[in-house]
């Protein structure tokens, strides 16, 4: 087993960053104009550490797949962002706010890095409205904040429902002043498909130009990963069609350790299934919450209309079995409650698989105009999408595949176990724990990317200043590239008769199924042999259209699904190794009479980091051993 070395600072908590900040290894401008970095994803992570690092002199190249850095998924967060700042003067704090994320991860992190986000995390509402970010507002002109699931105070900053856009637009902006300036070197429609290690050392990509189909070799003294998360291995999610774990997996397959990737979060309010045809889920913003009731009625497969049905015959269960908390409980719980109520029999629409998100009680209170100037955007969406109208009729919701809270383990630098390979955003695991509370995704983006990752990579260039450039004609480029042109034959030659869209929903059914919002030790294994069966048919059987050398959105999506097929299976090792229930993590062996999430901190306060061993060999297990010397273990309670 190796050794995992954190490297968290010495001290108190709370002088950690300041001290690590103060002592940190530094770069002098001279010598910054000769030290490359690579930044893989352009999402509010990528750009903000791209923006952020050629601001301080840096030579950077950053490499986005989709045609503008602007279509990152990052645009699709609605509901806003948290930051410890107290406008609403309730009672809010940087210790609050770090207690909150480590209690809502179901304590799950790593105490350092999250107290350092609660820290850093009032920076970036002044870095964004120094960019314009047109944040809400109250009447008087200070920023307005509003509450998200497992908090008690108002700390998350929004722009209606479309706050992740906003961000992006700030951290877009930012970027393209340095691409201006030619101090960044931008790479859209380019996926990256291989990490080229040299000496252990992260020194540079293979990425396929998507529009030629050509594959270029790309030399970095660091390399940044800012690539996203992994849930569409359950097909369906809210994520964007193209989100994927590609540059993490072959990361992995280099070295990298993959920690946690059980830890899949399950957002409670999303626009029911309509049926086989979809290829994603909607998000309704979890801030819905705020002002919307969440109920089912409290006769079983009841057929009326839900305006039909009287108060006194509505179950608002969350109210109900949170009464601390009610509809503002956190995501795994919210869904995990609705589940049950669906599972009883209490479920409504056609399926009988959602529940009613009501805001007739805030519109009769506040007046239909005020809800609109909060949610208007999300309640047009709504009736876009189901053609009900929310001001008149529920909303119906259920939860679906969202975030994830797994990824590459890194150390407090945000390094990942392959020297000079960096994670950022949510493609590490460092913050979340077992779940993340809502508006807490922008936040760790930013945070790592504009004021955590500047000061951390500058410790290990600093060791790198002598290493001139390395020619990508070097054996080491030359034996990624093959790697990648081999694997990219062998997935046009198979002219198999299945599609690549086939394996891809036959795995997301299983995933769903066996690993999804509850597992237990029979599905897991079963899912398991379902998986390794599935990617013997698609080696055997896929068929893969066009040609390489193209334009081939096919080909694109086989490399995917191929990579999502090995990933898959750890995901099932991972949640069947961890015999607990936690955060999103939920085996239905482990839970208290209550029917909620039973920890076992004795036998698993640990992150979970699993090592590349070989194509026929098992994965290992590394353990970082948690500690929590500021927080006390408790049974999450919202109460």
């Amino acid at each position: 087993m190796a050794t995992l070395d954190s490297k968290i600072p010495g001290g108190e908590l709370k002088d950690k960053w300041t001290q690590y900040r103060s002592s940190v290894k530094l770069v002098n401008p001279a010598n910054k104009r000769h030290l490359e970095v690579i930044v893989v994803g352009s999402g509010l992570a990528g750009a903000s550490a791209a923006a952020s690092l050629a601001e301080l002199g840096y030579k950077v190249k950053v490499f986005c797949f989709q045609d503008s850095p602007r279509r990152a998924h990052s645009i699709a967060a609605q509901g806003g962002i948290n930051a410890a700042k107290n406008y609403a003067n309730d009672g809010d704090s940087t210790y609050r706010l770090f207690y909150d994320t480590v209690k809502g991860g179901d304590f799950r992190s790593r105490e350092a890095n999250v107290y350092r986000l609660a820290e850093v995390s009032a920076n970036i509402i002044d870095q964004c409205v120094a960019q314009g970010v047109p944040f809400a507002r109250e009447y008087g002109g200070l920023l307005d904040t509003r509450s998200f699931g497992g908090v008690q105070v108002s700390r998350t900053f929004y722009a209606r429902g479309q706050t992740g856009q906003q961000l992006l637009l700030g951290a877009y902006s930012a970027l393209n002043r340095q691409i201006a300036k030619k101090q960044v070197k931008m790479y859209s429609r380019h996926e990256m498909l291989e990490l080229v290690n040299i000496d252990g050392k992260a020194r540079g990509i293979i990425a396929r130009d998507l529009i030629t189909g050509k594959l270029e070799r790309h030399f970095g003294h660091a390399v940044v990963l800012a690539t996203g998360g992994y849930g569409n291995v359950f097909y369906l999610s809210t994520n964007a069609m193209g989100c994927n774990v590609t540059a993490n997996w072959k990361s992995y397959k280099k070295g990298a350790f993959f920690a946690n990737p059980c830890f899949t979060q399950i957002h409670p309010t999303c626009i029911p299934i309509s049926g086989d045809h979809q290829s994603k889920l909607t998000l309704m913003s979890e801030s819905l919450r705020n002002d919307g009731r969440v109920w089912v009625p409290k006769q079983k497969d009841d057929p009326r209309k839900p305006q039909d049905i009287p108060e006194e015959e509505r179950d608002y269960f969350m109210e109900r079995r949170y009464p601390a908390f009610g509809n503002l409980v956190p995501r795994d719980i919210a869904s995990r409650a609705i589940k049950e109520r669906c599972d009883a029999g209490y479920g409504v629409g056609a399926s009988k698989q959602a529940a009613y998100l009501d805001f007739a009680d805030s519109i009769k209170r506040l007046g239909e105009n005020v809800v609109s100037e909060k949610y208007g955007n999300l309640f047009e969406m709504y009736e876009k999408i189901t053609g009900e109208n929310p001001y008149k009729v529920p909303m119906r919701i259920y939860p679906a595949i969202h975030y994830t809270m797994g990824g590459l383990w890194v150390d407090y630098n945000l390094m990942t176990t392959v020297n000079g390979l960096y994670a950022i955003g949510e493609c590490n695991f460092s913050d979340h724990g077992a779940n993340r509370l809502g508006a807490s995704a922008l936040m760790q983006g930013l945070a790592d990317g504009y004021f955590v990752l500047p000061y951390t990579i500058g410790d290990y260039l600093a060791t790198e200043i002598a290493t001139k450039p390395i020619s990508t004609d070097h054996p080491a480029f030359a034996e990624a590239e093959k790697s990648v042109s081999d694997t990219i034959d062998k997935l046009m030659s198979i002219q198999g008769k299945t599609s690549v869209e086939h394996f891809h929903k036959a795995l997301g059914k299983i995933m769903w199924n066996k690993c999804g919002m509850a597992r237990n030790e029979k599905n897991l294994k079963e899912a398991k042999a379902e998986i390794k069966a599935l990617r013997d048919a698609f080696w055997k059987d896929v068929r893969v259209l066009g040609k390489k050398d193209e334009l081939n959105p096919d080909l694109e999506k086989a490399g995917r699904v191929a990579d999502f097929l090995e990933m898959g299976e750890l995901l099932v090792d991972d949640a069947l190794n961890r015999n607990e229930s936690c955060g999103g993590h939920f085996r239905e062996e482990y839970q208290t009479p209550e029917g909620e999430a039973m920890r076992d901190d004795k036998n698993f306060a640990y992150v979970g980091a699993w090592e590349y061993k070989g194509p026929d060999s098992p994965a290992q297990l590394n353990k970082e051993e948690l500690k929590f010397d500021t927080v006390h273990l408790a049974q999450r309670s919202y109460k």
